[in-house]
């Protein structure tokens, strides 16, 4: 970014000695490597109202996030439930190691009707369970709490043991099991030294049936049984988050929405239903996760309402609408099937707020908390991709409750994506039925991060509110919490829109991850936070209660064209491409290959497997998912590109590309995609897509399209057989330089939070608009170099807090580079 295209504010080099000397701005090290910058802030102006749940955390049970992660039962598969609907690689002893003969039974001798399996073991037999990740994780001289439930025909005497391969790691405990039927059995484990390889034995003496075998630390999360892992729980209360919004995401709305008893064939795919989840854990029915997996259900709906009150955050729980999204886009048309889940619903907010007098009041305070939970805000639904038949199912979920419990706001949603037909189509209906609040989902580049601080500046104040319910960069880099954090500086500006909003997603266990980025990061024996982890606390901690409204020195408009090459590619579909041309907007043939001979002009850069056969390219391998080869010359602009493409097989559809600089920087037209449903225009970025463009859509296998795509300077129009699909221009420039201030009621401080996501640091001239402030400012500075990663042994990103003695009515300070720094100052 040019210097000359800035205001120069000037700062004396007496004044920038002594900046550098007292430690609060890096040194530069030449005079270009500074960039001038204003900010002016309107002390006496009122800005938007920002509310105390302004910021929140999403939790779904995706990258082991709950069994194996919050919930800190340490016993994987310990009800013998797991199954090949979860993981085709499940058993029902996966996770054990038998010792002699067991099996595991499904017969009348169980548990519970929910609790359909058990283990059979023989006498003077064993198994052992391996916990997760590496092992089970004991700590020395802590104690650790099993629990089983057995029965055994003339009794039978357990030995409990916890062992790792260099020997033991408790004095092992016997348990007497009676012989009248199923019973509870208990004992305390006190770890003789640390081990993450830990073992859990069960052996018998006589035979004996089983059934969760349990092992918790005594040290969970307060202190509270089926409770919570401590170092998880407490990072999320670190957050101080204003909101907790579960249980998801794809659990929600995918799966069978039928129950799990005789009648449904005690169906393993169901959504996410909040009934299945509270009760006596032993009466818990397991369910496949989405995610691939297996859901205990251990942490259920009750849990999160205790966490929710625990961390002082508002509960937030999503319901199934009846129509199934993340790729399976299914309208449920069932009358009584529908009925049935208004009425779960109204019967959760019962369990939440209702009086130990009423039928789900009772049963929480059975639980243990008679207390009223205080739900003020449920969520209907999660991403549906099928907008009218997902309103006309919310609608009746919306009236139902307004007619029972009236104070409680219904969410709405705006579907998968940031813009797009569906998004379009369901935010007119929720317009128009003037929903509350509409939740949004988008992850982005950091680009498009850095191109739309400015989303909600034309939003209709008097229209329903959002809540962004999931968003991130797609990363974990420092630069992905730059982007963030800019991009945030434009949710607070606009607090009077943007009521709520949860990166997502919350956990990842390193060893079981389906989706990047996240927030936290953890194994079984440690956890560390991700440089967007830092991002969020800074922004959560120092909210502020009103805006006030500043203004800064911009950024000009992109003026160079769309520039790169061309390129094909599949994603788990097998498609077959010919009479490729590249025009210039002169006329001039750039390229043309018709593949009547080879594919020499092509360079593969991605997977699959391509070849020339009867005169077309072919990528034949159904699986592979970035199959890209491109061809041309990088600096290519002002072109027209021709290509025939033809689908043979495969779960999608096909992809062309052009305006490829190399394998993480190109635009593609995505035709058939996401499972065959949608088509869009994508931008990578450093190898972060964006979605510029979304149509609902499909690819006939066999047919023959043509496509054509017009690149002229920073415009594109894209041509499909013969019509023209839509266009866009891309020349929004990417804000390095943001910043918000807001005021702390309470303190009285103003807290001017500015991001400054380029190379060099920002000499900034920063005006108070005559406030009368204190001398001093509390200085809290995220520096790092933009690729920088926390991980579990380096903690790369980390806040800084200093004290900045130069404030006053106006005065310079130098942002430095790559950094997001939050000045707090006392008014006088």
């Amino acid at each position: 970014m040019s210097r000359s295209t800035r205001t120069r504010w000037r700062l004396g080099l007496t004044a920038t000695a002594f900046l550098v000397a007292a430690g609060l701005v890096t040194a530069p090290a030449h005079a270009e490597d500074v960039t001038d910058y204003a900010i002016t802030v309107e002390p006496a102006a009122k800005g938007a109202k920002i509310d105390d749940t302004m910021y929140g955390v999403f939790f779904e049970d995706i990258n082991r996030a709950a069994d194996g992660g919050l919930y800190a039962e340490l016993v994987q598969n310990r009800s013998f439930e797991y199954s090949t609907a979860d993981n085709t690689s499940y058993t029902p002893l996966t996770s054990w190691t038998v010792d002699g003969s067991a099996q595991v039974v499904d017969d009348d001798g169980r548990l519970n009707e929910r609790n359909r399996n058990y283990l059979a073991l023989a006498a003077g037999s064993s198994v052992s369970n391996a916990g997760y990740n590496t092992g089970i994780h004991v700590e020395a001289g802590k104690k650790y709490d099993f629990s089983v439930w057995a029965r055994a025909t003339g009794g039978t005497a357990l030995t409990v043991s916890l062992r790792d391969a260099d020997g033991t790691l408790a004095t092992a405990r016997k348990v007497a099991v009676g012989k009248s039927g199923w019973g509870k059995y208990t004992a305390t484990l006190t770890a003789s030294r640390t081990s993450s390889t830990g073992r859990l034995s069960v052996a018998s003496s006589a035979g004996a049936a089983l059934d969760m075998v349990s092992l918790f630390p005594r040290d969970t999360y307060r202190n509270e049984p089926n409770g919570l892992r401590k170092d998880l729980a407490e990072k999320v209360a670190a957050l101080h988050p204003g909101f907790v919004r579960f249980p998801g995401g794809c659990l929600v709305n995918t799966g069978s929405m039928a129950d799990y008893s005789a009648a449904s064939g005690y169906q393993r795919k169901r959504s996410y239903q909040w009934k299945d989840t509270i009760g006596p854990v032993e009466q818990r029915a397991t369910n496949a996760n989405f995610w691939g997996y297996n859901q205990s259900y251990g942490l259920g709906y009750y849990e999160y309402f205790r966490f929710a009150e625990d961390i002082g955050a508002m509960p937030l729980p999503v319901v199934p609408a009846l129509v199934t999204g993340c790729g399976q886009n299914q309208a449920v048309d069932d009358e009584a099937l529908l009925k049935r889940h208004i009425q779960d619903t109204l019967d959760l907010i019962e369990f939440a707020n209702g009086p130990v007098t009423s039928t789900w009041g009772k049963v929480r305070a059975r639980m243990g908390h008679p207390r009223p939970f205080h739900l003020t805000h449920l969520e209907v639904g999660n991403e549906e991709n099928l907008p009218k038949e997902f309103f006309a199912r919310f609608t009746q979920f919306r009236a139902a409750i307004e007619a029972e419990y009236p104070g409680i706001t219904v969410i709405s949603n705006s579907g998968p994506d940031d813009s797009g037909s569906t998004f379009d189509t369901a935010w007119k209906l929720n317009r128009d039925a003037e929903v509350d609040m509409v939740d949004e989902h988008y992850y982005n580049s950091p680009q498009w991060f850095l191109q739309n601080n400015d989303r909600y500046d034309s939003y209709d104040r008097n229209g329903p509110k959002v809540f962004l319910g999931e968003y991130a960069s797609q990363g974990n880099a420092f630069k992905n919490g730059l982007a963030e954090a800019a991009y945030m500086t434009g949710l607070e500006r606009n607090a009077d829109v943007v009521k709520l909003a949860s990166y997502a997603p919350l956990f990842a266990n390193e060893d079981s991850v389906q989706w990047r980025p996240d927030l936290v990061w953890f194994n079984n024996h440690a956890a560390w936070n991700s440089a967007n982890y830092e991002v969020q606390k800074l922004f959560m901690n120092n909210v502020g209660d009103r805006v006030v409204p500043s203004a800064a020195t911009g950024t000009p408009s992109l003026l160079g064209p769309i520039t790169g090459a061309v390129g094909l590619s599949t994603w788990a579909t097998s498609a077959a491409y010919d009479d490729v041309s590249v025009t210039g907007a002169d006329g001039k043939t750039l390229l043309t290959d018709d593949f009547s001979q080879d594919a020499s002009k092509w360079t593969h850069t991605g997977g699959g497997s391509w070849s020339v056969q009867d005169g077309q390219y072919v990528q034949t391998d159904t699986a592979a998912e970035n199959t890209m080869v491109q061809a041309g010359d990088p600096s290519w602009h002002d072109y027209d590109l021709h290509v025939k493409a033809t689908k043979k097989s495969g779960k999608e559809g096909f992809l062309v590309a052009f305006g490829v600089k190399d394998t993480g920087n190109f635009y593609w037209w995505n035709l058939g995609g996401w499972n065959n449903t949608q088509s869009a225009v994508e931008q990578a970025v450093d190898g972060g897509k964006s979605t510029l463009i979304s149509k609902a859509g499909s690819v006939e296998t066999g047919r023959a399209y043509d496509i054509d795509i017009k690149v002229r300077g920073r415009q594109v129009t894209l041509y499909l057989d013969g019509k023209e699909w839509d266009s866009f221009t891309d020349d929004k420039p990417a804000e390095l330089f943001r910043q918000v201030v807001t005021q702390d009621k309470k303190s009285g401080d103003l807290i001017v939070k500015v991001v400054n996501a380029q190379s060099s640091a920002a000499r900034t001239a920063i005006d108070l608009g005559g406030a009368k402030v204190a001398s001093k400012a509390r200085v809290t500075t995220l520096a790092a170099a933009p690729d920088a990663v926390n991980t579990e042994t380096d903690t790369a990103v980390a806040p800084v807090t200093s004290t900045f003695p130069g404030v006053a009515k106006k005065f310079t300070y130098i942002f430095p580079a790559n950094s997001i720094t939050f000045l707090r100052i006392k008014q006088r």
